[in-house]
């Protein structure tokens, strides 16, 4: 007898929204007796076609039978699940429980058969992929583990829906029938499919907001001024090339001219589709503006109207219910409390934000999650871009606002694949989603660089963005973060000059730097600068405040063809009387030289020659020619054919104004007013490109045959069915560990002198005698420590010391443990965290990372190539390496521990915590002095689940 329907909770965890291909959104839930309805209304929307295709005959309409079997479920061994948009089933997707033989199965049972059915009007839409993913989830969660399902051979659309998902399937042809089975494990292919469809229906939902054919803005006033009218503004000024609406309901007639622009009283009056709305009204009448935009098909909204979360727990609430109802018609919002978006394609040329100026067109990409920042950051780019079209321009920017829907994960993935957009710059107060956006981080690093300045670091979030909490330290985070790939900075004037150098620039081959300029002064800056950052300086080549255009020219070209450089900085000041250069001259001498070797990056630090730095970027129709010695540079006049450089005001922060980018193929370089801000933009760079290479070959998860994946599966089932997570005792943790390979130095508790040599005689001498009471525990500098201990005696008199010194053994709870060789004394740990996922740490134990965070860190599954590197990432690391003449130590006995306990963690989420301290490495070997683990339920839902848009 199959279970009842009322034995079983409805699982609101079930519930989720996604997007699709074509970058809608729809809700997944299950259906419950209440559908009836709406499964009846579904049904006959559906062509007859698709409903033989479902049920194999003719089935113009569902029996009360039928509607009965189809809406009551005990979630459990029958399962439905609906995607809806506005309410209605677009599709369902159901599975029952099937014995050996085809027949009802008690739920012990783990194979049941799956069937769809989509609405014609939606199938394309990658509607039944999304419900295969989570129909999967659910049956995994329910204890079944494959899926079987009958076809028929022309209903190819859902055959690939099943052969394109990724499982291990196998398939038979039987009756006239086809007969798919596969397993919902997920492997290798199946995550790539899923991360696949994800990258695609993201970057297109963000592309429809980006990208609009029509605009209405709602909340447009008549007069100018407001925030709706100006946007409007910005719209038409920026010639916006789609069909622009405005929309108040104050307006008299639908149709009439605001200024060339229709206006109507709503959406819905609007003659013809709404790609885009922009809203603009107060927030107690954004409801009404969603529910019309959402009945005209409305594809996306930016809200930005203010008095949500930023504004306090009601206006939260009213957050929550804006995307609840927006998502319920499919749409995606921008906001609220946004500052707009922008794109400066020729295509599009959309300036929906409340930005005066449209940004010149470029190839940087461009989010902020604060308007007032974002404002500074396009001001700033438009500075250092100078006046002409060029690849320090900006190609795409968002504000998110308050970030209740879309995010930066959500831009990460149209950026990848935007032909437009090389760099991308980001200012975030807070990463919802760490985990996510750390592997989304990683792929869009691979191909462009991302630079992100995090503000807030420190605990002061934004009161608007309501994100998972995390308990790692923002230390930690940035660790991930660049292990990642992101080029992590601290301020945005970092951002941006990190991002002009990568956008004007190639990356660097190594850290070796060349510097030359004419003042010896600012080569010596120069040169410290590059010690301090890391790099490997040449001793700089000082060509005197005597130095010509042409000196410049040559001393560049030498320094590039040099194969001991990767990079050259050219350093420069003003020159008086009659040695006195040109910035023109001195710019197309150094963009010639430059140009001849376009493989090396070239940065100019120059000191109040804002000249030079817009003759810089200045545009060229041809390469430039060095001038003759002594030669002096004519004034351009307006009849000379030849372009003067574009006039630049210094910038008020003293950032480095690059004008006039060239044409498509000429070499931009960099200009900063300061060494140090040049030195640290190249030494990302440098590290960046490192991080490409090693990308290339992130190395291998290794195997090892004496891990025992099964017994460590039925000890930790038997352990958690004593209760929801514990922390296990010490034999409990042996043995876990002991699964993989990790023997841990046993302990045994000393009560009592007689107990501590009974404990000695069992383990073996020399033995160390320990307090492990939580002030005493690894603080052998307080005396709670004895070691080399040799015989009884020894340990008798010991014990007799140490209970004098701290208290009763009651207290001290004191321990024998056999001694380990002598070594270095590491820590090793693992922790599951809510946002970030799962985090491997390692340090020495003690002071070094205690009292100094020395400790470095790595997304498990770690790789050998990453083991490696988290082991030489610590600033202490040295002391492993024979520091002053010290033995070096057994570092790939270190490297595989590392690696052993990331296996552990990775194959069982259960495992939520692992501390080995003290991990001694010795020159042979490592001891596990102490370990402890704690389990726990794993999630329903991790990263392994279907694709889902954050909660709100």
């Amino acid at each position: 007898m199959q279970t009842s329907p009322d034995r079983h909770e409805y699982p609101a965890h079930w519930e989720a929204d996604v997007v699709l291909r074509d970058g809608g959104t729809a809700r997944i839930r299950p259906i419950t007796v209440d559908d009836a309805e709406r499964l009846v209304s579904f049904y006959e929307q559906v062509s007859d076609e698709s409903k033989y295709y479902r049920f194999f005959a003719p089935y113009p309409r569902l029996s009360a039978k039928d509607v009965h079997r189809f809406t009551h479920h005990d979630f459990v061994d029958r399962v439905g699940l609906a995607a809806t948009v506005g309410g209605e089933f677009i599709a369902t997707v159901r599975y029952d429980r099937i014995g050996a033989h085809g027949t009802p199965a008690p739920a012990p049972a783990d194979e049941a058969e799956v069937a769809f059915l989509v609405q014609d009007a939606h199938q394309g839409r990658g509607v039944a992929s999304a419900l295969l993913e989570h129909i999967g989830a659910v049956a995994r969660e329910r204890g079944i583990r494959r899926f079987a399902a009958e076809v028929l051979p022309a209903n190819t659309k859902m055959i690939k829906v099943f052969t394109d998902a990724g499982y291990t399937q196998k398939r038979s042809f039987e009756d006239g029938v086809v007969r798919l089975e596969f397993d919902l494990e997920p492997t290798d292919r199946s995550m790539a499919v899923q991360h696949a469809r994800e990258q695609r229906a993201e970057a297109r939902s963000v592309h429809r907001l980006l990208a609009p054919g029509s605009v209405a803005v709602v909340g447009v006033g008549r007069s100018p001024g407001g925030v709706g009218r100006s946007i409007l503004d910005n719209l038409r000024n920026a010639g916006f090339t789609g069909r622009l609406y405005a929309v108040n309901k104050a307006f008299g007639q639908d149709g009439t001219d605001l200024d060339g622009v229709p206006a109507f009283r709503s959406v819905r009056a609007v003659d013809g589709p709404v790609d885009l709305a922009v809203v603009a009204v107060p927030a107690e009448h954004v409801p009404d503006v969603v529910t019309e935009c959402g009945e005209h098909g409305v594809q996306g909204l930016v809200v930005v109207s203010a008095g949500y979360a930023e504004s306090g727990p009601d206006g939260r609430e009213r957050q929550r219910a804006l995307v609840r109802h927006a998502r319920a018609y499919g749409m995606r919002i921008i906001g609220p409390n946004a500052f707009g978006v922008i794109n400066t394609s020729p295509d599009v040329r959309l300036n929906a934000s409340l930005a005066p100026e449209m940004p010149r067109p470029g190839r940087i990409g461009l989010f902020a999650q604060s308007g007032a920042i974002g404002v500074a950051l396009l001001s700033r780019l438009h500075r250092r871009g100078g006046g002409v079209t060029g690849v320090t321009g900006v190609s795409t920017f968002v504000s998110s606002g308050n970030r209740a829907d879309v995010s930066g994960n959500d831009v990460l993935q149209y950026w990848y694949e935007d032909p437009g957009t090389d760099v991308a710059l980001m200012y975030l107060e807070s990463i919802g989603n760490p985990r996510k956006f750390t592997r989304l981080a990683r792929r869009t690093a691979a191909v462009k660089p991302l630079v992100v300045v995090q503000g807030a670091r420190h605990g002061a979030g934004p009161r608007g963005h309501a994100v998972r909490a995390t308990r790692l330290p923002h230390a930690t985070v940035s660790a991930l973060l660049r292990q990642a790939g992101v080029i992590r900075v601290d301020t945005i004037t970092d951002l941006v000059d990190a991002g002009l150098l990568l956008a004007r620039q190639p990356l660097p081959a190594g850290p070796r730097v060349a510097i030359l300029g004419n003042s010896e002064s600012l080569g010596l800056l120069t040169y410290d600068a590059c010690l301090a950052e890391g790099l490997r300086p040449h001793p700089p080549l000082d060509l005197t405040t005597a130095a010509s255009a042409a000196d410049f020219h040559a001393a560049l070209s030498r320094a590039l063809a040099d194969d001991t450089c990767d990079a050259v900085v050219v350093t420069a000041i003003p020159a008086v009387g009659e040695a006195s250069v040109g910035d023109a001259a001195l710019a197309r001498a150094l963009r010639s030289a430059a140009a001849a070797t376009p493989s090396k990056p070239v940065l100019v630090v120059h000191v109040e020659l804002g000249g030079l730095a817009a003759a810089l970027s200045a545009a060229a129709s041809t390469a430039p020619q060095p001038p003759a010695a002594g030669a002096v540079e004519p004034a351009p006049s307006a009849d000379s054919g030849s372009p003067a450089p574009a006039p630049v005001t210094p910038a008020p922060d003293g950032g480095p104004s690059a004008p006039a980018a060239p044409p498509e193929g000429a070499h931009l370089i960099p200009a900063y007013p300061a060494a140090e801000r040049a030195v640290r933009a190249l030494a990302q760079a440098v590290a960046y490109a490192q991080w490409r290479r090693d990308a290339a070959d992130p190395g291998k998860v290794p195997e090892y045959d004496d891990i025992d994946v099964r017994a460590a599966a039925t000890l930790i089932d038997g352990l958690l069915s004593r209760g929801l997570g514990l922390t296990l005792g010490g034999e409990e943790t042996c043995d876990l560990l002991g699964t993989y390979g990790i023997p841990v130095h046993r302990a045994l508790p000393a009560p009592d002198p007689d107990a501590a040599a009974e404990a000695a005689r069992t383990l073996g001498y020399p033995v160390a005698l320990k307090a492990t009471a939580p002030h005493l525990r690894h603080r052998a500098d307080l005396g709670g420590v004895r070691l080399d201990i040799a015989d009884e005696e020894q340990l008798r008199r010991a014990y007799t010391e140490l209970t004098e010194l701290f208290g009763a053994p009651q207290e001290l709870r004191p321990v024998v443990q056999r001694m380990a060789p002598r070594g270095v004394d590491t820590v090793v740990r693992a922790v599951i965290d809510p946002a970030a996922g799962a985090v491997l740490s390692f340090g020495l134990a003690g002071a070094a990372s205690q009292l100094l965070g020395d400790m470095a860190h790595r997304l498990i599954p770690v790789t050998d190539r990453d083991a490696t590197s988290l082991v030489r990432s610590i600033r202490t690391a040295p002391l492993l390496f024979g520091w002053r003449g010290s033995a070096p130590v057994d570092t790939p006995a270190l490297e595989e521990l590392l690696l052993r306990v990331s296996r552990l963690v990775d194959d069982h989420p259960e495992v939520v915590a692992v501390t080995l301290e003290p991990v001694v490495v010795a020159p042979h070997g490592v001891s596990v002095l102490g370990a402890s683990v704690r389990l726990a339920p794993p999630p329903a839902r991790d990263d392994l689940g279907p694709r889902t848009l954050p909660a709100y």
